[in-house]
């Protein structure tokens, strides 16, 4: 998708601007070495979300930049030993590995607070549409949503009672799809509309994209991907894939396809770039 390739050129440069402001150090080259690469789907899904309403591109780039900030802080504690234990992330030594774990707990930690710095930018908006964009925010990736998805993720693999098609739901809802969600709404947020539609969009792209991502952990190749596979059924973890089987994740995620490109129905021509992006998803080999 061209379109796609434009942000994330975009999306780094003001990424690379933002932490390169930083005192220098192990600190901000972690941080930097994190926010390097990556798909840029949140980001993509924020900037057409703003164009759909009006908002300037200077306006909803630093939100864009938050929000694959705070994915990569999200990522970054994701792959500590204590959380998933994973070595390899976009196709590097993860940031535990290639420094430490003390490293990578701070580095998180900074991108997160260097998400709500980018929010806060004027270039955003007045202060009612940032204070909206920040309160949406932290409720996307608090206790409420992303890092409560992280806590079912973690709880489940203790847990004596395997998780059901709900649990797994609810919990990727969470961890996945909130995060999603808060792109597709920024848009609206900043112009003051309503978000219900992308809103819609959001929750089914997010699940189309996690049962893509389960499917590419049992079909997928290493090199391609740049993480390891076939974690998940070595550790035994229930996924959609677990429960439906593959033709069935596969079938569900083409159906929540369909639910997010009609979800966009009031933006008719104009969401045509939000269309292939659905798409794309499920068709993805990364």
């Amino acid at each position: 998708m061209q379109a796609l390739e434009s942000v994330k050129a975009q999306v780094q440069a003001a990424l690379d601007v933002a932490i390169g402001a930083l005192p220098p150090g192990e600190l901000r080259d972690a941080m930097g070495y994190a926010c390097v690469g990556g798909k840029r789907l949140r980001a993509f899904v924020v900037m057409e979300s703003a164009r759909l309403h009006g908002v300037a591109d200077a306006a909803a780039l630093p939100v864009a930049a938050a929000v694959e900030a705070l994915h990569a802080y999200s990522l970054v504690h994701d792959d500590l030993p204590a959380m998933d234990d994973d070595d390899l992330r976009r196709g590097q030594p993860t940031v535990h590995v290639k420094w430490s774990e003390a490293t990578a707990i701070l580095a998180g930690d900074a991108l997160q607070a260097l998400a709500f710095d980018l929010l806060a930018d004027p270039a955003v908006g007045d202060d009612t549409a940032r204070i909206r964009l920040i309160r949406a925010f932290a409720a996307a990736v608090g206790g409420a949503g992303m890092v409560w998805g992280q806590a079912l993720d973690i709880a489940a693999e203790t847990s004596s009672e395997p998780l059901d098609l709900a649990a797994i739901t609810r919990l990727q809802g969470g961890k996945t799809g909130a995060l999603i969600e808060f792109a597709a709404m920024a848009g609206p947020l900043i112009a003051g509309d309503d978000p219900a539609a992308l809103s819609a969009y959001a929750r089914a792209l997010g699940l189309a994209f996690q049962i893509a991502d389960d499917i590419l952990d049992v079909t997928g190749d290493e090199t391609a991907t740049g993480k390891r596979v076939g974690k998940d059924d070595a550790a035994g973890k229930a996924t959609f894939v677990s429960l439906l089987g593959l033709d069935g994740a596969r079938a569900r995620a083409r159906a929540l396809t369909g639910e997010a490109i009609d979800a966009l129905s009031p933006y008719g021509e104009n969401a045509g770039n939000l269309r292939e992006l659905a798409r794309f998803v499920i068709e993805r080999d990364t």
